[in-house]
């Protein structure tokens, strides 16, 4: 799935996972850019993990239209955010575990510890399986 943005535009870009179990999206609100895991199943506290982008004031090419793209793997558990072909952002559903560059935000792991919130780091790891989709 791919959309072309403009940064500072409103705009949502929503994915569901091959197997239909997750979900991810991609929302510029104007202000900010986040990435978002979630899992339907769990209405209405669908939402599992937010990822920060980007502030729109601190991108340099903002008047300049991205491509955006939500990339899953063949097995539905992991995900990326790719803006004009680069990773910004994954999720990893099995390993229940966000990644982005801006390592932001990180919040207490909850109590039950479903999705660790604590640590949001990059990590080329988390997208290693990306010369592997079509």
């Amino acid at each position: 799935m791919q959309e072309t943005l403009t940064v500072g535009t409103p705009k949502i870009l929503l994915a569901d996972s091959p197997d239909g179990r997750y979900s991810a999206f991609f929302e510029d609100d104007g202000e900010t850019g986040y990435f978002y895991a979630l899992d339907p199943s769990l209405a209405p506290e669908m939402i599992l993990d937010a990822l920060h982008i980007y502030n729109v004031a601190s991108v340099a090419d903002r008047d300049r239209p991205s491509q955006v793209n939500i990339v899953w793997s063949e097995d539905g558990a992991k995900c990326a955010l790719l803006i004009n072909d680069y990773p910004h952002a994954a999720l990893d559903f099995s390993a229940r575990r966000g990644y982005c560059r801006t390592n932001f935000p990180n919040l207490k792991n909850p109590k039950n510890e479903s999705w660790a919130q604590a640590d949001h780091s990059w990590s080329d790891e988390a997208v290693s399986w990306l010369g592997q989709t079509e």
